[in-house]
């Protein structure tokens, strides 16, 4: 497979866990959930560190 093709479905993939993260952030709002805030959180950071590692690979192959 293309390097960019699987870097560009990595973002991608990344950005659909962000989508359902979502619904979690808002339900431990509304449950005063500290614990489960703490959790998305912390899925938050990764998804962010995903992205940018997804981000990086396309940035790469486009050079190559």
């Amino acid at each position: 497979m293309n390097p960019k093709l699987r870097a560009l479905l990595a973002v991608g993939a990344e950005l659909s866990r962000g989508i359902g993260l979502r619904a979690k952030i808002r339900q431990a709002r509304k449950d005063n959930d500290r614990l489960v805030m703490a959790d998305a959180i912390v899925t938050v950071l990764g998804l962010i560190t995903g992205v940018a590692l997804a981000v990086r690979e396309v940035r790469k192959a486009e050079r190559e």
